[in-house]
């Protein structure tokens, strides 16, 4: 689809960057300095590198493509000029326009939601076409790439000034929310000329940095803000079964006033604690993948406008979510890796002030974890056999769904979500036309490349390992000068020496 796109010069033209842009920091963003590692990515951007930069949640990535956006329409030079950030959820993209343009940028977003008139709209601004000012930052998902109309517009507007990849864990095979189509960027990147690249997460491995790295071809070393955040006083409280669970919240709450989060991993879960906690009085919001978008929405507005205090949510709630002051983060379930663990307690105090993160675990959910990672990792065997089916009865499949599928492939499992998981993979490989049963259609063979079983081997194994690893910090008992802060740090290679953060359950056990 792609054609390889003229070269440009990677740096940036004159000087004064930093200066022009502290200036547009103070006057549009009213930020007096800069947060973080918000200056040193912004000085790699600005001599021309491109580069990986780990910033923690609420550290202000997005003003890092969105600052150099604005200078280069300030600029006039030569050459593209436009910022395309790649973004993994659809969900995320009306705030992350709506904040652009709040910053007088010319912002659009394009995805398989909008409707074909809307995305024909958007590239034709894209194209430089339809009247319109071309715009200057478009979001898009990865799988925007596999339509031979965008790269089309791409070409007629004159290519990728900036390419910012945001949430880039996602590209690597040893990240905790590894996308597929992520990980293809890489060749993407080649096909659009290798423009100036910028990366951004918010957790990586040392591992899953040098994958991101070697993947999109970036410098070697990247910039990674410290993790230490001591504001947050991490406990973990052993319980047996919900009932426990239910009675270690009541206690929190009382304790912990404020905007509040708990996370559960599987529907089912917080839809059990959602229905304790209503009969004891507790209003809350809800929020996972089988609401509704229209819902999911208005519960996320109320949570983030105070009208509504307290969200439970599986791990789809959070990204890109700008809620400073949560006070109180539990965990009812034990997530499946570290990375996905600091990620979450990091949408608490990121305003500086002291909150209380908590995990409510119970051994179970080390099986519960474990089951959740097999039967969310359908084997190439079972995907091509999912494939097969709609192939070979696709009126049957339309007409029955997600239940034929469960049925012909013999399981019944209500944790097993392999099926969905085949079906979305189907789709996101191009090989399955349709999100809705009822639109299902093979139109491809699936790739040779995600078919290989090494892979697949290789990809449980890891998994499991990060599971492991997650399973032994909340089971470690909290013992005085094994700081549970100090200890996250060093699981993302950060050494912090002798330092303890004082508040959480190790740094205040009494010996």
């Amino acid at each position: 689809m792609g054609k390889m796109m003229k070269k440009w010069a990677k740096n940036w033209p004159g000087s004064g960057w930093m200066a022009r842009a502290e200036r547009i920091r103070n006057d549009l963003y009213g930020f007096p300095s800069w947060r973080g590692e918000q200056a040193a990515t912004l000085e790699a951007v600005f001599d021309g590198e491109s580069v990986l930069s780990v910033m923690p949640t609420g550290a202000g990535k997005s003003l890092c493509y969105q600052l150099p956006a604005r200078l280069i329409s300030e600029g006039g030079e030569a050459g593209p000029r436009l910022v395309l950030v790649v973004s993994p959820l659809i969900a995320l993209m009306k705030d992350q326009v709506d904040a652009a343009r709040a910053k007088g940028l010319r912002a659009a977003a394009i995805h398989s939601a909008m409707s074909r008139e809307e995305r024909e709209r958007v590239l034709a601004r894209v194209a430089g076409q339809g009247g319109q000012e071309p715009l200057e930052v478009l979001y898009a998902t990865p799988e925007r790439f596999r339509q031979e109309s965008f790269w089309q517009a791409l070409r007629q507007g004159g290519g990728v000034r900036l390419l910012a990849v945001d949430e880039a864990h996602c590209i690597s095979t040893w990240g905790h929310d590894f996308r597929l189509d992520y990980s293809r960027l890489g060749d993407r990147r080649k096909e659009l000329g290798e423009p100036q690249t910028l990366a951004l997460t918010a957790t990586a491995t040392k591992e899953t940095q040098d994958d991101i790295i070697r993947q999109l071809g970036l410098r070697p070393q990247p910039i990674v803000a410290s993790l230490w955040r001591p504001n947050l006083a991490i406990e973990v409280l052993e319980t047996g079964g919900m009932d426990e669970k239910v009675r270690a919240f009541v206690m929190l709450r009382h304790m912990h006033p404020g905007a509040a989060i708990v996370y559960f991993s599987l529907v089912q879960t917080l839809r059990t604690f959602s229905e304790e906690i209503s009969r004891l009085g507790f209003g809350h919001s809800i929020y996972h993948g089988q609401l509704g978008d229209k819902l999911r929405r208005r519960n996320q507005d109320d949570f983030i406008s105070g009208q509504s205090d307290l969200m439970l949510a599986t791990p789809a709630f959070g990204l890109g979510v700008d809620k400073a002051n949560v006070r109180l983060l539990v965990h009812g379930e034990m997530p499946g890796a570290m990375e996905a663990y600091y990620q979450e307690i990091g949408r608490a105090g990121r305003d500086g002030e002291a909150s209380k993160c908590v995990a409510l675990y119970d051994a179970d959910d080390v099986t519960i974890q474990s089951d959740f990672v097999k039967w969310s990792t359908p084997d190439p065997g079972f995907i091509q056999g999912v494939h097969n089916l709609i192939a070979r009865n696709e009126m049957r499949a339309r007409q029955e769904g997600f239940d034929y599928l469960r049925e012909q492939m013999n399981f019944y499992n209500r944790r097993d979500f392999r099926v969905e998981t085949s079906v979305a993979l189907l789709e996101r490989w191009g090989a399955l036309e349709g999100r809705e049963p009822r639109d299902w259609k093979i139109v491809a063979e699936i790739p040779e490349e995600f078919m290989d079983q090494a892979r697949f081997t290789e990809n449980m194994r890891r998994r499991q390992e990060k599971l492991s690893r997650m399973a032994s910090f909340f089971e470690e008992p909290a013992v005085e000068g094994h700081c549970r802060l100090a200890r996250v740090a060093a699981s993302f290679g950060e050494n912090v020496g002798d330092k303890k953060c004082g508040v959480c359950d190790a740094c205040l056990a009494v010996s």
